[in-house]
């Protein structure tokens, strides 16, 4: 049976302010329009408090300035980050296995930290640590000497391979891999030679990693990504490569070797970054956009290859305009063609005649 929280409850948990009943208890929560009276939902845009009026919900979570009254509320400074504790609140995250699955197979050296979760058909290389409360879901694969820190969830297929090292509070999605070797080789005549990759992956404290992400591990050295940095799926990270704090990597980018991202940067979806390259802190790479030289932090690019964004949106209005500026092209090259064998023939036919 689903648990059920009051009002004052949910504030606490959001540092909200209740208007109305604060013992009035929700048993869940469900979007603006598909919300009853026994669930709590959420109005953090002018198009929902538009209508607010609208909703059954039996309670809402607002901002603080809200002009909105009818219904019980909850009043907060950033009502989509409250809404997502409040999910979270009432749809925990599962444990699929507690404890260590009889069908799991355990390298030698293997350190276990408390409360794990680790599931059938997960392999765990030699002298490899994981620390208290970590979940590894189903055919799992950990390489010799790999570190895990506290509270990571690992889902199904991901393979973490040797000597890699994740911190505390990462999640990593389904059929990824981590330390994968990177893209390096030496040409030999019409022939290539494999470059060893010596170095590591490390991902530090509450990273999430999307589905499908490759993340190749360092020729020398390692491939950093550093605190509460995100992944969407199928992302790709080359060798070398730091990405710095809180950055966001949406569906499909592709970063080439030994780049450099500073802090809160955003690459949009299916952005390639040529190799060698930096991208400064709140620095935005536009969606399919061709990186071929650095960008300085705060700056917005976008297109292929990528120009300040402005520049880019006014170069995209002419692109359209392209077809009928051809037209008019050749229709003024054949009139000044015709000028010219005026002129040639002698009539000018309107145009200036010499002296």
């Amino acid at each position: 049976m689903a648990t059920a929280y009051s009002l004052g409850e949910i504030a606490g948990l959001v540092q909200g302010a209740v208007e109305g009943d604060p013992t009035l208890r929700v048993l869940g929560v469900l979007p603006f329009d598909a919300a009853g009276p026994e669930y709590i939902t959420c109005a953090a845009s002018a198009a929902f408090l538009n209508r607010f009026e609208q909703t059954r919900a039996g309670a809402v979570i607002v901002g603080r300035a809200a002009r909105c009254t009818g219904k019980p509320l909850v009043r907060v400074d950033n009502p989509k980050l409250a809404f997502a504790k409040v999910i979270a609140l009432f749809h925990p995250p599962a444990r699929p296995f507690l404890g260590i699955h009889p069908k799991a197979c355990t390298g030698e050296g293997f350190s276990c930290g408390t409360d794990p979760s680790i599931g059938p058909g997960v392999v765990i290389g030699s002298h490899v640590t994981v620390g208290d409360r970590v979940t590894l879901y189903p055919n799992v694969v950990l390489g010799d000497n790999v570190t895990l820190g506290d509270d990571v969830c690992v889902y199904p297929n991901v393979s973490i391979l040797e000597r890699c090292r994740i911190g505390n509070r990462v999640t990593i999605h389904a059929s990824t891999v981590i330390g994968s070797d990177g893209f390096g080789f030496a040409p030999d005549g019409e022939h290539y030679h494999k470059i060893p990759q010596t170095g590591i992956v490390q991902i530090e404290d509450d990273v999430e990693i999307g589905a499908g992400n490759t993340i190749d591990r360092a020729a020398f050295g390692k491939t950093w990504i550093r605190r509460g940095v995100k992944t969407d799926n199928l992302v790709h990270v080359a060798h070398n490569v730091e990405v710095g704090e809180d950055t966001v990597l949406v569906a499909q980018v592709g970063i080439a070797g030994s780049v450099t991202i500073g802090r809160h940067a955003i690459l949009a979806g299916q952005a390639g970054i040529a190799e060698h390259l930096s991208i400064g802190d709140f620095a935005i790479v536009g969606p399919q956009a061709g990186l071929a030289k650095s960008v300085a932090g705060g700056q917005v690019v976008s297109g292929s290859p990528a120009i300040d964004h402005k520049l880019w949106l006014r170069a995209a209005r002419v692109f359209a305009m392209l077809p009928q500026m051809l037209k008019r092209l050749s229709v003024l090259e054949d009139r000044l063609a015709r000028l010219e064998e005026a002129k040639q023939n002698g009539n000018g036919s309107g145009y200036p005649q010499d002296s």
